[in-house]
Formats: C-alpha cells, structure tokens, sequence
C-alpha cells in the first residue's frame, strides 16, 4: 500500500511545481496541494495502523519528501514535517491519540519544539504560555506540538517535554516574511494560560531511550526508532530534495544556453560547467544515499528487537548535518553558474538556492554540535546528548 501511495505522490509533481510560485506569493502551501497529498495517503504514511495509518518504512516517506521537495521546496518542507507528526504522535499516551484521530484519522498537527513558552506544573497536567515561532504548516493543522521545560520547586529545569495543544487552545500570528521557504506559512504560536493534561505531554527523556507511553498499543518496530535520528532527517531531506530540484532546473536551462560574452558558446560544452555538474549531483546523491542507509539500518535493527548502537546514532546525526552541507554546497554551485536569468523572480534555481540556504538554518543543521558528538564517541570519551 506505502508504494501505491509513492506512485500517487509522484503523479502529483507536476501539479506541485507548477504551484511552487502560488505557494511562495501565498506565503502558506496551497490549500489544493494539501489536500491532494492527504488524498494520495501521504500524511497517513507514518500513522499507526489503529488509527487508519499505513506505518510503511521510514525510508518510503522520505522518499516521497524528496521527490515533493525537488518539485517545491516549501511544499516539500511542510510535507516532511507535518507528515512525521502522525509517528511522534504515536509516542503519546493512546489517551491522546484518540482524542486527536478519534473523530478523523486525518487530522493534522504543526510543531514548535524550541522551548520559549512558560510551563507550569499543576494538578493533573500543565499551565501553558507564551509564544512560539517557526510553525511550518500550521494553517493547515487542527492540533500544534509545542516544547517547553518543566522547572521543579526552585525554578530549575527538571524536564523538556512535548505539549499537544488543540486549536481551540492558541492563535497563529501572520508573522512569515522571508526570503527563503516562504511558502511554508511558518508562523507564530500564541498560547494564553492554557491547561495542558499530563497525557498530552511526551517527555524527551523517553524518547531518548526509546521507551514512550504510546508502545503499549503501537508496538511495531517503526515506533521504537530514536527521535532524534527520525527527527533530523526530517528536517535535512527536504533540503537534499531542493538541491535535487535546483540541479533538475539548472540542466534544463543549461542545454539551450548562450554565453555571449564568450562568442556564442554553449554552456553545455563548457568543461567548468560540466565539472559543477557532476560535483553537485555528487554531492546530492551522497547526501541522499548515507541518510537512508542510516535509516534502513535502524529500521533493521528495530524489526530485529536490537539495541541502537551508540555508533549508528552518532553517524546518523553525522551524516544527517553532512547532508545538509552536501545540499548547500551543490546549490551554491549550481546557482554561481547559473547566469543572469537565475536572478529573475520565479526561476527555480533561485529559488531552490534561497530555500536551501533558508532550511539550513534550522538549528538541528548546525554541524558543528552533531561533528564534535560522532568525534567524542569516536575517541571513547562519554556523550549523553539527548539528540542522538
């Protein structure tokens, strides 16, 4: 079923790109393409199988996330992010599955994790404030997953957890102005004093180790990946998907271009253009290739009821920020040798090179913390970050 929903996204790429424009002066994706998506079962392939979902291989889903993201990157943004919620949401409490899909297995959810809020322990669950940007997708989401730490009796923080608000419970502020991925509406979440009931909330240290509430009823081996590895590479497919599109774009244009400045040659027999090619489509395919090998051999050792190896989460998080780097340096390349006519509003290389660039700076991207996290675990020395 997970490949016949593959075929049906593939059948909507056309359809994807040529809305890429509509979706940037939008500033949200289309309400058509989402609901063309929601069609094809796209959002419906990380979702438990109790609750109407497919639970098909990681490795499909960021398929489709790549080819979605080479059409549109905003689209393929939203798609990747809105569409890894279902399997997040299969961590909670099935008290808090139900009250989600109870009524319609095709609810969506946005997200906000960084954790800017004010949280406060009460009776039963949580107060909730405060506002949270960076919320791609939630125009086209009835419920938002939002971060925040829990402080203990000093004010200390004691816990960093997840809180599943309805829409009811928050406002979204119009805020998205940008020069990159603008066409992924990801705005502000506002929330005013809020009551949030303990099964509403995930904490990170169980996702962690791989040990959440929701594995009582969702016990396939899909739900016991680490957050952290499904996470990230949410966040970096999308961008190696970009690149793809911009190299997609930029070889089109490159087989009928001039260069007058150099006597009418053409661009395609430039040796330095044919170089950059290669390069960036090497680049891609590296980036593609080592995060669904990393993925595949998690979902192995899942189905086989292994423990993650420290050294299979740590080149997951190493490869994952490498992707990115890999995607960024193809655009960059591509687009310096794009000519003039890349510069024009609309052009899909500029637009892939600023939405790439614009993805990057998320801060699961920064290669710095996950490089140094695969260096101390490849000396021997002691790591305990949790987004590993």
């Amino acid at each position: 079923m997970s490949e016949q929903v593959l075929e049906a996204v593939r059948d909507l790429v056309p359809a994807i790109a040529a809305r890429a424009g509509e979706a940037e002066e939008a500033r949200r994706v289309p309400e058509s393409t989402i609901k063309e998506l929601a069609g094809t079962g796209f959002f419906r392939l990380l979702q438990p199988k109790a609750f109407g979902g497919h639970e098909a291989h990681p490795a499909t889903f960021y398929t489709a996330v790549r080819e979605i993201s080479a059409a549109c990157g905003s689209t393929g943004w939203v798609a990747s992010v809105v569409g890894v919620h279902p399997w997040q949401l299969g961590l909670f409490p099935v008290r808090a599955q139900e009250e989600v899909w109870g009524a319609d297995p095709n609810t969506r959810i946005s997200s906000s994790y960084a954790p800017t809020g004010k949280i406060t322990p009460v009776d039963g669950g949580f107060r909730v404030s405060g506002r949270w940007s960076f919320s791609s997708g939630c125009d086209h989401a009835d419920w938002v997953f939002l971060g925040g730490l829990v402080p203990g009796p000093d004010g200390t923080p004691v816990d960093m957890r997840t809180f599943l608000l309805p829409r009811a419970d928050y406002r979204i502020d119009d805020v998205w102005h940008t020069i990159g991925l603008r066409g992924t509406g990801s705005n502000d979440i506002v929330v005013e004093d809020v009551f949030v009931p303990e099964h509403r909330t995930l904490s990170f240290a169980d996702t962690s180790v791989c040990a959440c509430p929701g594995h009582e009823v969702n016990k396939a081996p899909l739900y016991r990946l680490p957050f952290a590895a499904v996470f990230s590479t949410t966040i970096s497919m999308p961008i190696a998907g970009i690149a793809q599109g911009a190299l997609d774009a930029y070889l089109k244009a490159t087989r009928e271009r001039i260069r007058v400045s150099y006597g009418g040659q053409k661009v395609a027999e430039d040796p330095h253009a044919q170089v950059r090619i290669a390069t960036a489509a090497g680049e891609i395919d590296a980036a593609w290739t080592l995060m669904e090998r990393n993925i595949r051999e998690l979902m192995a050792a899942a189905e086989a009821g292994e423990e993650f190896s420290l050294k299979l989460r740590l080149r997951t998080r190493r490869d994952q920020v490498m992707a990115t780097a890999r995607a960024i340096r193809a655009v960059d390349l591509l687009f310096e040798n794009a000519g003039g006519h890349a510069l024009k509003e609309g052009h899909p290389v500029q637009r892939g090179w600023r939405d790439a660039h614009a993805g990057r700076v998320h801060a699961v991207n920064d290669p710095e913390r996950a490089l140094t996290l695969y260096g101390m675990g490849a000396l021997g020395l002691e790591v305990t970050d949790t987004m590993i």
